[in-house]
C-alpha cells in the first residue's frame, strides 16, 4: 500500500538535471575559506594553509573534487 498521498506531487522519471546545474562554480573565485568549509572542516589556521596548498597546486577547479 503506498504511504504518498494522493495528488502528492512525485517527480517525473523522464527529467533530468541539467548539467549546466551539476557543477559547483558559479564563476567566481574560490577561497581557502570555501575549501576548508567544503570538507566540514574548522577555519584553523593549519586547514586554510592545507587549501592555500591544494588552491595553488590543482587551481580553482580543486573544490570540483571534494565535492559530489
Amino acid at each position: 500500500m503506498p504511504t504518498s498521498e494522493p495528488g502528492a506531487a512525485q517527480p517525473s522519471p523522464d527529467r533530468a538535471t541539467p548539467d549546466n546545474l551539476l557543477h559547483t562554480r558559479t564563476g567566481t573565485e574560490v577561497s581557502p575559506e570555501d575549501m576548508v568549509l567544503v570538507t566540514g572542516r574548522d577555519l584553523t589556521p593549519r586547514n586554510l594553509e592545507w587549501a592555500r596548498r591544494k588552491l595553488a597546486e590543482e587551481g580553482p577547479t580543486a573544490i570540483e573534487k571534494l565535492l559530489p
